[in-house]
């Protein structure tokens, strides 16, 4: 069989044993909108559980809108022109929208990529600026969240007299979906607040993982820290496998994600009957998979199918490298990842995108795993508490000795866009 798995900007084709083969686990077919702009207006002016935009905007003197870093592949600009003439026609003056990349930990972006994410036009005459999540002197203090996170959001955003959020719902590995209150924090929180509530408290808990809502205190709290902060609206949207806007929700934080969610939870859901020995996957290709730090998310969207024992292979890119010098410092500082645990575990210590290795670790104790990628040496990987393989054909193969010829290898091309479950 014959599989183009998302990779980098062109894609992977993978020559994978038929008789092995359980899917391909894909999103479920949904009709992509004709005129994404025109919805996205659509629900501006009839929105969930607001007043239309239009209205909230009026004798309000200043805007925040929080988009989405880089690292997602939100339509910023279908959003945004539909946003930013809505407001100017309320009566906010241009100079006083501000409209702030989210980025929570990650780095700025800018020059061409901010042109990328909100196209020339929209670059060349609004203020786009980006969160500092390092920088604790850019937030104000709101106070503790319910379960004692301390809140620090960037003061740009607080002190908006009008605050939205826009991005998109997606499987998340920690917060059930992306989307929603997902904007404020962590994207524009800050390192304070953030260390806490990615912290092993709240990504330890049995319900901290993909497609879980009810009872997960990853989503619970930053939907409580979205309150604390402050949202007046949002505007998210879903996608096909081309990226293709397929579904518009906006108003309410709460009632228009959980709209979104519902609207998307069915088409991203894939059932096998049970778990497969082999998982082959990816980290759903560009802008997703240009980290390793980004690719684990790849990694733990494949968790729920594998055997104990098991083996996970994903093919990125990982044309970026590891990630931050912090993550990067993880795996100088720790030996092991049993060494790791017990540190974060001991509370006494703390490094930037710590949580990301937790989730690894997380993945390990479950299933080995093989990278496939350009963008990385086999002995990196190895530095990386991960097999490395030549190709994808190559780690199928070597997967097959290990499980025997009727091994059942489940295939996702789309990575952790898609949220497979053991029926």
């Amino acid at each position: 069989m014959r599989v183009t798995l998302d990779y980098g900007k062109t894609g992977l084709d993978v020559e994978l044993p038929d008789g092995n083969i359980v899917g391909p686990l894909s999103i479920q077919p949904m009709e992509p909108l004709a005129d994404p702009v025109a919805a996205v207006a659509e629900k501006v002016a009839s929105p969930t559980g607001t007043q239309p935009l239009l209205e909230l905007a009026r004798d309000r003197t200043s805007a925040c809108i929080a988009i989405c870093d880089i690292t997602r592949p939100v339509p910023n600009q279908v959003i945004l022109e539909c946003l930013l003439p809505t407001l100017e026609a309320a009566g906010i003056p241009r100079q006083e929208i501000l409209i702030l990349i989210a980025t929570g930990m990650h780095r700025p972006n800018e020059g061409d990529e901010l042109v990328e994410l909100v196209g020339a036009e929209i670059a060349a005459n609004y203020r786009v600026e980006n969160h500092h999540g390092t920088i604790r002197d850019e937030h104000t203090y709101l106070g503790e969240s319910p379960r004692g996170v301390p809140v620090w959001i960037d003061s740009r955003y607080v002190e908006a007299d009008l605050k939205i959020t826009t991005g998109l719902i997606e499987p998340h590995l920690m917060a059930g979906f992306s989307g929603g209150r997902k904007l404020i924090c962590p994207g524009l929180a800050a390192l304070e607040t953030v260390k806490v509530w990615h912290g092993p408290d709240f990504i330890e808990h049995p319900k901290a993982d993909c497609g879980i809502l009810d009872g997960n205190p990853v989503h619970e709290e930053n939907t409580a820290i979205g309150q604390m902060a402050g949202c007046d609206f949002i505007v998210n949207v879903t996608l096909d496998e081309q990226r293709r806007v397929t579904g518009v929700v906006a108003g309410d934080m709460i009632g228009a994600f959980q709209e979104g969610v519902e609207l998307i939870r069915g088409v991203v859901t894939a059932e096998v009957s049970e778990a497969c020995d082999v998982v082959v996957t990816s980290s759903a290709g560009y802008p997703l998979d240009t980290t390793f730090y980004q690719a684990v998310k790849g990694l733990t969207g494949a968790l729920p199918i594998v055997k104990e024992g098991g083996r996970i292979i994903i093919a990125a890119g990982l044309s970026e490298g590891v990630g931050s010098p912090e993550f990067q410092s993880l795996f100088e500082e720790n030996s092991s990842l049993e060494v790791f645990m017990e540190r974060i575990l001991g509370k006494d210590y703390f490094v930037m995108d710590q949580w990301q290795l937790e989730e690894l670790a997380k993945v390990l104790r479950k299933a080995r795993v093989t990278f496939v990628s350009d963008g990385l040496t086999a002995q990196r990987l190895g530095e990386l508490f991960v097999e490395a393989a030549e190709s994808v054909e190559e780690a199928v193969a070597s997967a097959l000795e290990d499980y025997g010829p009727d091994a059942r290898i489940a295939v996702i091309p789309k990575g952790p866009y898609v949220l497979p479950v053991v029926a």
